[in-house]
């Protein structure tokens, strides 16, 4: 049965609708009642990463202070690894004046397409203050390609000259 093919633009839509959100926001500034819009997929913040290579393995490490380990998702799906979940706001956030607020809360998504063939045997994932760390095993490895033999069926020679005088 073929696989369903892989979306080249995967990960790049929440990028740009990040990047569209802090434009409105720099824009217009906060939302006038003063309270915050939840996240959801389309506006969910972005978590910082590494990707790495280590020998033969490929890793991926995810920034996720503050968010414990029970509330982070990891879904392999046709070669794409996506890392979801949510961080709760500070204790006392909805009682306290912010005079800057930097620190992204509520759900967050980050999308990292793995290489060509990857499976899910291959993946492991460990989380230790703050950061994931997901191991590709043999994922630095390219995939071998196969060569295609090509016949050539032209007429006339295909090679051209330069033509003294």
């Amino acid at each position: 049965m073929p696989q369903p093919r892989r979306n080249p633009f995967e990960g790049v839509t929440d990028y740009v609708s990040e990047l569209t959100r802090m434009r409105a926001l720099g824009t217009h500034g906060a939302d006038p009642s003063g309270t915050p819009a939840e996240r959801t997929h389309a506006s969910a913040w972005v978590p910082a990463a590494d990707i790495l290579a280590h020998g033969d393995d490929l890793l991926v490490r995810i920034e996720l202070p503050g968010v414990h380990p029970d509330d982070v998702d990891l879904l392999l799906s046709h070669g794409v690894l996506t890392v979801s979940g949510s961080r709760a706001a500070a204790d006392g956030a909805d009682e306290d004046d912010f005079y800057v607020r930097e620190r992204y809360w509520g759900a967050f998504r980050r999308v990292i397409t793995l290489p060509e063939g990857t499976e899910p045997e291959q993946l492991s994932a460990e989380f230790a203050d703050g950061l994931v760390e997901i191991t590709v095993r043999g994922g630095v490895r390219a995939p071998e390609g196969s060569r295609i033999a090509m016949a050539d069926r032209s007429r006339a020679a295909t090679r051209r000259g330069v033509a003294s005088e």
